[in-house]
């Protein structure tokens, strides 16, 4: 790690980069979205998406099922790419850019984990307002979902042919 570490050195100031997921959990009659309370600030208390920074030597999809796992437990094999976050301001602590995934899983126990005070998972009209900006985020995983359902409807094992 540290050789990959002196392998970068740059003049400009550069954003850091950062993974987050939007997991659908089916279970029940509803589908669900999971959370996780911030436990630290910048949003301590807030609800948000799990997901962080990228380490250096890690591939995007690599940091989101790693993040995944550290703060909520859910090991995930597959993520799709829902696209780039990069509102100048989106994050007080410094410029960060968010590549964000989303999945849809059977509904599993989720604990919170690493900088999560808690995890779980909420129906889609009782989500709360979300920390950054995360509500935009599940606005277009909810619409790509909902083009994924009606054409590419086995694309996470789900039965074909809708009419």
């Amino acid at each position: 790690m540290e050789e990959i570490k002196g392998l970068y050195t740059y003049r400009y100031p550069h954003p850091a980069v950062a993974c987050d997921c939007v997991v659908f959990g089916l279970g029940g009659r509803e589908l669900q979205v999971l959370l996780i309370e911030r436990g630290q600030e910048p949003c301590k208390g807030m609800w948000a998406f799990p997901g962080g920074f990228m380490n250096i030597d890690e591939s995007a999809e690599e940091c989101v099922l790693r993040e995944l796992r550290e703060e909520t437990g859910l090991v995930v094999s597959e993520v799709r790419q829902l696209g780039c976050f990069s509102a100048v301001n989106r994050d007080p602590r410094e410029r960060v850019i968010s590549v964000a995934f989303y999945t849809v899983v059977p509904q599993a126990e989720v604990i919170g984990g690493d900088d999560a005070a808690q995890a779980r998972w909420w129906r889609l009209d009782e989500v709360p307002p979300l920390a950054f900006d995360h509500d935009e985020m599940l606005h277009q995983a909810v619409l790509r979902l909902r083009h994924d359902l009606r054409f590419n409807p086995d694309g996470f094992g789900f039965p074909e042919g809708r009419d």
